[in-house]
């Protein structure tokens, strides 16, 4: 199975921004947890973050015949990108939305989320797990 694991803006800030919404654990921390966890789940991962609407279209377009599953946390674009939406809606592949924070308990813009339309499963606030969690929901319910 090969996953693509998506990651929108400011989340290579990781460590840096906000500690006491997402932690001190950094960008580095993420890649290597979603690494190890492919592995153990007998996957090959492709890690992709951009801080660019267009180049996270461009991905999701180009998974297209090639991926099997994506984890996709759009970061702000969440609650603004109707373009990723529909991306995702034509690659009709399995999505997982994964947010580190509880967006439900933040401000009233962050209750809606136009990426999660197009998602089987979603899992919020759960921190750095919730990719774990994304991850393990991709292979064991979205096999070819």
């Amino acid at each position: 199975m090969k996953l693509l694991v998506i990651n929108g803006p400011n989340l290579n800030m990781l460590g840096i921004r906000e500690k006491h919404l997402y932690g001190a654990d950094t960008y580095e921390t993420l890649v290597q947890l979603i690494e190890d966890t492919a592995k153990r789940l007998d996957a090959e991962v492709e890690i992709f973050q951009s801080n660019h609407e267009g180049a996270l279209v461009d991905k999701i377009q180009e998974a297209y015949g090639n991926i099997d599953g994506i984890v996709i946390n759009p970061a702000a674009y969440t609650h603004t990108s109707v373009a990723i939406l529909d991306a995702l809606k034509a690659v009709s592949i399995p999505a997982a939305e994964v947010h580190i924070t509880d967006v439900s308990k933040r401000e009233e813009f962050r209750r809606i989320s136009y990426a999660g339309m197009a998602c089987q499963a979603h899992f919020i606030g759960l921190g750095l797990q919730g990719y774990v969690k994304a991850m393990e929901y991709i292979v064991e319910n979205c096999k070819k």
